[in-house]
């Protein structure tokens, strides 16, 4: 077996099998590379380790390339789980509802969104007028204020930095919450902890796929899922940023 990563102690019996069925799905897109699973079971998967090297311009846009490909592979609606898992998703540690949407801002605030401002408003990290503010964009946003005409994704889903390893064939994702959602959700994500060389990313993504005008502005609409998750289980520091996300977002929909 090539040298490898193990992870166990899973929050539940499927949370690694879910991990995997999202590797292989974005995998099978023909992109982005993903981290390759060598063995998974209900108590640990195993991952090929990945040499990383210093980041590099030209290694951002073939990575924005080849994700723009990875999205373009699409999705069968809006929160649909990866082709053949059947069982619950996962963002980290924590769980994400599955969907089947054919508008996209019914499903990402139903879906995405408002499960974890209530978790959040429950152990205090959001206000209860914070998480009604929160909620009053969500309304918007279902009530379909952001839809476009995107086809669903085939989306990564938490792709913070953290979760790209830069190796010596190039970036390599890992760590998915892998379903169909907005391309846009990616970049944001990207965006929100700070990518190396982020703008080489956009430039080789923009350049396959070209992006919607004004998708800058929409940044904060996008990191409004990451945030309330982190907000309901991060700290206070969290719930601040959501609120502020969510009134640049009501200002943009208003």
């Amino acid at each position: 077996m090539p040298p490898a990563v193990t992870k166990s102690a899973p929050v539940a019996p499927d949370q690694y099998p879910a991990e995997a069925a999202g590797l292989r799905w974005l995998g099978a897109a023909g992109g982005a590379s993903v981290v390759e699973v060598l063995d998974v079971s209900s108590e640990a998967i195993v991952l090929e380790r990945i040499e990383e090297v210093r980041p590099s311009a030209e290694a951002a846009r073939r990575f924005g390339e080849a994700l723009a490909v990875t999205h373009r592979a699409g999705a069968r609606a809006f929160g649909s789980a990866p082709d053949g898992w059947s069982g619950r998703l996962y963002i980290g540690r924590r769980e994400m509802a599955a969907a089947d949407e054919s508008s996209w801002g019914a499903f990402y605030a139903h879906a995405r969104v408002l499960p974890f401002v209530a978790i959040a408003e429950h152990v205090g990290t959001l206000s209860p007028e914070e998480a009604r503010l929160v909620r009053d964009v969500c309304a918007a946003i279902a009530d379909g204020a952001a839809d476009d005409d995107e086809p669903p994704a085939r989306i990564h889903g938490d792709l913070w930095s953290g979760n790209l390893l830069w190796g010596p064939s190039g970036v390599v994702m890992i760590d998915p919450a892998a379903h169909g959602g907005h391309r846009e959700t990616d970049l944001a994500m990207l965006a929100l902890f700070g990518c190396p060389s982020l703008e080489d990313v956009v430039d080789g993504y923009d350049a396959t796929a070209p992006l919607r005008a004004g998708w800058r502005d929409r940044i904060a609409l996008h990191q409004l899922h990451p945030l309330a998750v982190h907000a309901a289980g991060h700290g206070r520091h969290y719930g601040e940023e959501l609120v502020r996300a969510a009134r640049r977002v009501g200002a943009t929909l208003a």
